[in-house]
Order: structure tokens, then C-alpha cells, then sequence
């Protein structure tokens, strides 16, 4: 409906009201879903407190989510041709990538720095896609583009370095993890393309995450870890559930519904509250220092997010 029309007081047409909840409704789920997938640092640091470990953690968080990533994979698969041998191979492939590795560094990352950097840092996968497909199929960068990068990197590196005067060398060696985990998960979006249009979106991530799953199980074996371990404390447990169902399993749920109904770019946009509520969070139930160079930091990379993101005008 136009201005004119509403100034007029011409109610909109059931279609535009129709489009106009859509919208809405597109926008809410995008910005929980990002709320939800920030608020897994916030868990993960939580039940470092109770001295488990990043192999435990992550065993216990997958292995709650798998019945309801199999129950996820079967809806998605009803009355879809089965997989052929080179598509079941790619899923492997990103699962191992895009769920399993990404998770796993990034799990061990969250030892060594504040949950805030964590985001920050993961938000930059975009920029990582970005250059990764300019330099491997010669795309130009465009100027606006360039700037975004400039700020976005900027922002990182003061947020860091405030960080580091704070936190000490661990910085390093957790925001090297953490980046990995980044650059990991970024091979998963820049190889999945081709495989989602033959196989679906969301059976394509039930899959992964089941054979992420299964990543999980064989390191968990390898390193000879016993099943008793896995009989973790109460609240190690409650947490892992809440990691799983909240944090994974609903948000996954909740960005794919919202991509479908707004799009993804204006899907990302609202996933920017992400970065802001770690933040909110992580000063709530943690107890990390918001500073005024971290509130900085934060919105150089967000600006910078914003500008890669938005479409041209």
C-alpha cells in the first residue's frame, strides 16, 4: 500500500497484510535465531566452570541434539529422491567442516577468550567467504565492499587488543582457534551451493549435523575417552540440553524458516543483534567487563557487517 493510499485511510489489501506479517514475522525469527546461536558461548563458558572439557562438551551437546536432527532429516527427506554416493560424500564432507571442526575449535577457543570476541570474531565469516570466492573464481572487490572489510577488520583488532592488555597471550592462542573455526565454517558456505539445490537447505544441515555427530563419537573413542565420563555433573547436563535444543537445534530451525520468508540477505541484517546480545549476555550470567572500547570495536565490525550485507540501493 502506498502513502497516498494511507493517508486516504484505505485499509491494505489482504495480500499486502499478508506480506506485511511475513515480514514481520520474518524479522523476529531471524533476530531470535541469532540471539538463540549467541547465547551457546554464554552455555559452553558456564559449564567450563564445572571443569569439564571441550570433547566432553561437545560429545554431551551433540548427542542431545541428534534425535531431534533425525527427526529433522526424515521430515525434510519425505517424498525427496534418495542421495546419490557424490552427494552423500559432500555432506560428509561439510559436516566435517561446517559442524564438526567449526564446533570443535571453536569449543576450545571459548577457554581462552570472553565470549564478546568469540562472536565478533565467527560474525566475520562473510568477509572470510567474501575474499575466499574473489580469490578463487577472480571476482572483483567492489569499493564498498573494501570499506566494509576495513572496518569490520578494524573493529576486531581494537576489541582484541583491548583483550589482550586484559586477558594476557591466551588471547592469541584462543582467537587463533576461534578464527579457524571461522575459516572452517566458511568452506562449509562457500562448498555447500551446488548441494543445497539438489538436496534442500535443512535436510542438508539435519545430515551434516547428524554426521557431525558421528565426527564427535570417533574422536571421543580415539582419544579413549570412557563412557562414564559422559555422567557429567547435573548442571554440565542441563547445559548441554539447553545447547543443544536452544542454542542449535531451534535456531538452525528458526534462520531457515526466517530465509524463506524475507530472504537472505534481509535475514542476516537481523542476525546483526547476535554480536550485541553475547555482549548483554556475557556481562549478565558471566560477569565480563563492558568497556567502551569493546562497545567500539563491536560497532566497527557490525557497520562493517551491515555495509557487506545490504543491498545497493
Amino acid at each position: 500500500m502506498n502513502k497516498a493510499a494511507a493517508s486516504a485511510g484505505i485499509s491494505p489489501s489482504p495480500h499486502e497484510a499478508a506480506a506485511g506479517k511475513g515480514i514481520a514475522s520474518g524479522l523476529i525469527l531471524a533476530s531470535l535465531g541469532a540471539i538463540a546461536f549467541s547465547g551457546k558461548a554464554i552455555i559452553v563458558k558456564l559449564a567450563y566452570r564445572y571443569g569439564v572439557d571441550a570433547v566432553t562438551l561437545i560429545m554431551l551437546r551433540m548427542l542431545f541434539a541428534l534425535p531431534l536432527f533425525a527427526v529433522m532429516a526424515w521430515w525434510a527427506g519425505r517424498g525427496k529422491p534418495p542421495l546419490t554416493r557424490r552427494d552423500w560424500f559432500g555432506v560428509v564432507g561439510l559436516g566435517f567442516s561446517g559442524y564438526y571442526l567449526s564446533s570443535f575449535l571453536d569449543f576450545i577457543g571459548l577457554q581462552y577468550i570472553t565470549a564478546g570476541l568469540e562472536r565478533l570474531i565467527l560474525f566475520l565469516t562473510p568477509s572470510f567467504v567474501l575474499l575466499a570466492t574473489a580469490f578463487l573464481f577472480r571476482r572483483p572487490i567492489h569499493a564498498r565492499q573494501w570499506i566494509s572489510l576495513l572496518l569490520a577488520y578494524a573493529g576486531i583488532l581494537l576489541v582484541f587488543a583491548h583483550d589482550l592488555d586484559v586477558s594476557g597471550a591466551q588471547v592469541w592462542l584462543g582467537g587463533a582457534l576461534v578464527l579457524g573455526s571461522a575459516l572452517s565454517y566458511g568452506v562449509y558456505l562457500i562448498l555447500s551451493g551446488e548441494l543445497v539445490k539438489r538436496v534442500g537447505s535443512l535436510r542438508l544441515v539435519a545430515y551434516a549435523m547428524c554426521v557431525s555427530t558421528a565426527c564427535c563419537a570417533i574422536q571421543y573413542v580415539v582419544l579413549g575417552r570412557p563412557l562414564a565420563e559422559l555422567a557429567q555433573p547435573a548442571p554440565v547436563l542441563w547445559l548441554s540440553v539447553v545447547n543443544a535444543v536452544f542454542c542449535t537445534v531451534l535456531p538452525v530451525s528458526m534462520t531457515m524458516v526466517a530465509v524463506a520468508r524475507i530472504g537472505a540477505p534481509l535475514a542476516s541484517q537481523a542476525g546483526m543483534i547476535g554480536p550485541v546480545s553475547t555482549l548483554a549476555l556475557a556481562f549478565w550470567l558471566l560477569g565480563e567487563p563492558v568497556t567502551g572500547v569493546q562497545l567500539a570495536g563491536s560497532a566497527l565490525v557490525l557497520g562493517g557487517m551491515y555495509l557487506l550485507s545490504a543491498r545497493k540501493t
